[in-house]
């Protein structure tokens, strides 16, 4: 019996308005691993060497605070590991009102919808999955959203043994990882830029665009 890692991240916003700050797309990005992944060790040596350099990082890499320098050094240090990388993205303006009209539902669909088509491809009958997702929000926010992950799990991963968690990035190498994938897909999709995605290109396994055959647009 073999133990899966997914580890999840989030992009986007949930302000369904075309206004200054609110994004076109909300995206859920997942990297699985197997148990006890090398690039956990990798990460650490680079953030102590980064700060014998002189780059000290307070808490753990995050792509979006993280400089140019930083972002290059862990891109390249992620290319030479192994790990898959999925992820589902959710042109906001065409969910339905109903749809987007309750966030912690949203956001229930989205996990639902990406675990949907990911969850089977990387797990067999009877194996175990661990699912661990960046947490987001006040303490009472995160009991909701950690409720929906595990709910979403159990539909989706049927015969499995399976755990989920609901972690704070910091606290665990492998959610910075999915915090740079996720970073790096989201700006191709979002703003047309793949210069950082190339660098993790040969490791996404399938890009979901969940309203791909949706044409109205609710605002």
């Amino acid at each position: 019996m073999s133990r899966g890692l997914l580890f999840a991240d989030e992009s986007g916003n949930f302000d369904f308005r075309r206004t200054q700050g609110a994004t076109k797309y909300f995206a859920l990005a997942t990297v699985c691993f197997d148990a006890d992944p090398a690039i956990e060790a990798a990460l650490l040596a680079l953030r102590r060497d980064l700060s014998w350099r002189g780059e000290d990082i307070d808490g753990g890499f995050h792509c979006t605070d993280d400089n140019y320098a930083i972002r290059t050094d862990v891109f390249n240090l992620l290319a030479k590991h192994n790990f898959r990388v999925d992820a589902t993205f959710f042109e906001k303006s065409k969910a339905k009102p109903s749809v987007r009209s309750n966030e912690d539902y949203f956001y229930k669909l989205a996990w639902y919808s990406h675990l949907k088509h990911v969850a089977r491809p990387i797990i067999l009958p009877h194996d175990e999955l661990h699912v661990v997702a960046a947490s987001l929000g006040t303490k009472k926010k995160r009991s909701t959203l950690h409720q929906a992950v595990a709910d979403v799990v159990r539909q989706t991963a049927v015969g499995v043994i399976h755990k989920t968690a609901y972690w704070s990035c910091d606290s665990d190498p492998c959610l910075q990882v999915a915090d740079y994938c996720c970073w790096a897909i989201y700006r191709k999709w979002e703003f047309g830029d793949d210069s950082w995605y190339k660098l993790i290109a040969s490791k996404v396994a399938t890009e979901y665009d969940y309203f791909q055959y949706g044409s109205t647009h609710y605002y």
